[in-house]
């Protein structure tokens, strides 16, 4: 677990975990035993409420007895109470899409209550529900749902003055925004909330300046990100918190480290440790000891740097921080290497990346809880939005009287058929589309595993283990836009380099490679992943490994009569040569990766109304060929767009 992962679940607890409502609620009862039984019900809510984060499976008991009690006696502000809980013991279990469930009961339960009452108390519950459910949505890395809801909570804290909640909804969208690397706007909200804070004398001012100074340090702006340390320093000492501040230490050990002052980042590194430490925070002192590795590996101390690395890796698997273990283990293999020892970095290397693929299929596994959770909350939102809507049809019914009605209603049938059959064709391209895709993905997989076995046997250990470390990375990125319809510009050309460098490795640098992208081509344009690398593979492999001398190729993209034409050249024997190297060869066999790809662009052209062709030809063709040209006509999309339909 790296420092901003420490961070994020301090956030968590800050934020995550507030109680909704801790007094008991002012509720009218009927009779003696109606006023006795909210109380019971107050008072199991309670007590699931001081169990979250020890007992979460108490809090869930104690939970379902207050729902079953308060639906009795239909006690509605016990059953957004109980609900609250039951999301809040759900989030410490990782069971994310139960927790959006409960969350989305308190907030419905909360809107209704507002309805009948626009008490203060009500309306902040809602709030809190709006921002457990950001909570979840960032916890699974849906940061565009998580901004979402957190716009809603603050809202009402503005409309309600709370300064102090304000204080805590700025700082966690910061940190959403940090998370996704847009610090100007990360450090606008954190200023919003530092501001907040300085006039409420709130206690975690000093962590929000600790913050600010890390995201000045992400963008390498040392002296400021030293600035906001001293300011934190002083905050912490003001409070009086200064065992809570080992974060902060391992932040100033990080910037003397970068700057060379190794004796200064020790020091801190031992301070934050020893604060950890009593603190019995394993998390925070697994973390110190990774960063203490790191620091002795760039002093040439391989041995220290081993030790403290060992140390790390102890802790992170007896607490099971999967995060950690990771770069631990990434770590060691390091050190082995540095000390020559060519077999424990192996079987270390190997470890990492066992245990980084289990991060990743959790991360995989968290995308489909996205959808389901925003499947599920769009259609809550489509049913709201649809009772409204015949509530006021209704309304101009009346008025406009039973003639209209009968027209009204026809127009309204004709208008949803055709939506719908619209919409059943355009998800039916969609889904026509994507299976292409993943037809497309085990053949380049395989690919490359064939790849890899060859030249792990005519290459042996060395040569093979970067060429896994640069697999890894193409796979990372593979993975990663898998399931994606649309990529940008720049992670095709990222991918794309990765490839290319692997087959250089492969046939010992046959050729050289260049990848450009014109100035027209935006920073947002976007294509669908996986379909320049078939084109790729046939310039290596029918192109430029047949050619007795070695050859280039060359990838470009540019933006033409308002399409993204993306063109790609080799030198190789030309297109006429390699069809009869084909013709005469047993093997000979149609590329199932081109024809793929052929569906996909029809496929592109049925969605997006555009035309979108490939073009290829060999240069020079009337004489001796000089190579093959193949041109891709695309349709200009937008990233946007894809996370617009999202």
């Amino acid at each position: 677990m790296n420092s901003k992962k420490i961070f994020a679940v301090f956030t968590f607890v800050l934020l995550g975990h507030w109680n909704v409502l801790g007094s008991t609620f002012v509720w009218s009862a009927t009779d003696r035993t109606s006023s006795i039984d909210t109380t019971q019900v107050n008072t199991l809510n309670l007590k699931a409420d001081a169990l979250k984060e020890i007992h979460p499976d108490s809090t869930l008991y104690y939970s379902q007895k207050a729902v079953a009690l308060a639906q009795k006696i239909n006690f509605k502000p016990g059953l957004a109470q109980a609900a609250m809980n039951s999301g809040n013991a759900y989030i410490i279990l990782s069971q994310y899409k139960e927790a959006f469930k409960e969350f989305s009961k308190a907030q419905q339960i909360f809107s209704e209550l507002i309805q009948d009452s626009s008490s203060k108390v009500f309306k902040t519950g809602l709030a809190r529900a709006y921002a457990s459910m950001a909570v979840v949505h960032s916890e699974v890395n849906d940061y565009s749902m998580a901004l979402h809801f957190y716009t809603k909570a603050l809202k009402i804290y503005l409309e309600t003055g709370q300064k102090n909640h304000c204080a805590k909804v700025y700082n966690n969208i910061g940190i959403v925004y940090q998370s996704q690397k847009r610090y100007p706007q990360a450090l606008e909200y954190l200023q919003k909330a530092l501001t907040l804070q300085k006039e409420t004398g709130d206690a975690s001012m000093p962590t929000t300046l600790t913050n600010m100074g890390a995201i000045a340090f992400e963008q390498h702006h040392d002296a400021q990100a030293e600035q906001y340390y001293k300011q934190a320093e002083k905050a912490f000492e003001k409070i009086g918190a200064s065992r809570n501040n080992a974060l902060l230490l391992t932040y100033w050990g990080d910037l003397f480290q970068r700057k060379k002052e190794f004796a200064k980042a020790e020091n801190y590194y031992q301070k934050a440790l020893a604060s950890y430490q009593s603190m019995q925070n394993d998390f925070g002192t697994a973390l110190v000891f990774y960063k203490m590795s790191g620091l002795q590996l760039e002093l040439g101390q391989f041995a220290e740097a081993l030790t403290w690395a060992q140390k790390s890796l102890q802790l992170a698997q007896s607490i099971g921080t999967q995060d950690q273990i990771i770069e631990d283990e990434k770590r060691i293999s390091e050190i082995y290497s540095a000390l020559k020892q060519p077999e424990p970095a192996l079987i270390h290397f190997q470890k990492y990346i066992a245990a980084r693929d289990s991060v990743n299929n959790w991360e995989n596994n968290k995308k489909f809880l996205r959808a389901e959770m925003n499947f599920e909350y769009q259609k809550k939102e489509a049913l709201i939005h649809e009772k409204n809507k015949r509530q006021n049809q209704l309304f101009w019914f009346v008025v406009v009287g039973g003639l209209l009605l009968i027209g009204l209603v026809f127009v309204t049938y004709n208008r949803l058929q055709i939506k719908r059959r619209l919409t059943l064709q355009k998800e039916v391209a969609e889904y026509e589309q994507k299976a292409l895709h993943l037809q497309m993905n085990p053949h380049f997989v395989f690919n490359c595993l064939s790849s890899i076995s060859s030249f792990i046997v005519q290459n042996g250990t060395d040569s093979a283990i970067k060429y896994l470390a640069k697999f890894s990375k193409l796979m990372r990125l593979t993975l990663e836009y898998s399931k994606a319809s649309l990529i940008p510009v720049h992670k095709e050309i990222e991918s794309l380099q990765h490839y290319l460098e692997l087959e250089q490795l492969r046939f010992n640098r046959k050729f050289e490679f260049t990848i450009q992208a014109d100035a027209s081509v935006e920073d947002d344009m976007a294509l669908a992943p996986l379909l320049i690398q078939p084109f790729v593979e046939n310039a290596i492999l029918h192109g430029i490994v047949p050619k007795e001398s070695n050859g280039n190729i060359k990838v470009a993209f540019k933006v033409e009569q308002e399409q993204l034409v993306c063109t790609i050249t080799d030198d190789g024997i030309g297109l006429s040569k390699s069809r009869n190297i084909k013709e005469n060869s047993v093997t000979a066999h149609e590329s199932m990766a081109l024809e793929i790809t052929k569906k996909r662009l029809e496929m592109m052209e049925s969605t997006t109304l555009q035309k979108a062709r490939v073009v290829i030809e060999e240069i020079n063709p009337t004489h001796s060929a000089t190579g093959t040209r193949v041109t891709l006509y695309l349709p200009i999309q937008y990233i946007n767009e894809q996370n617009n339909k999202a």
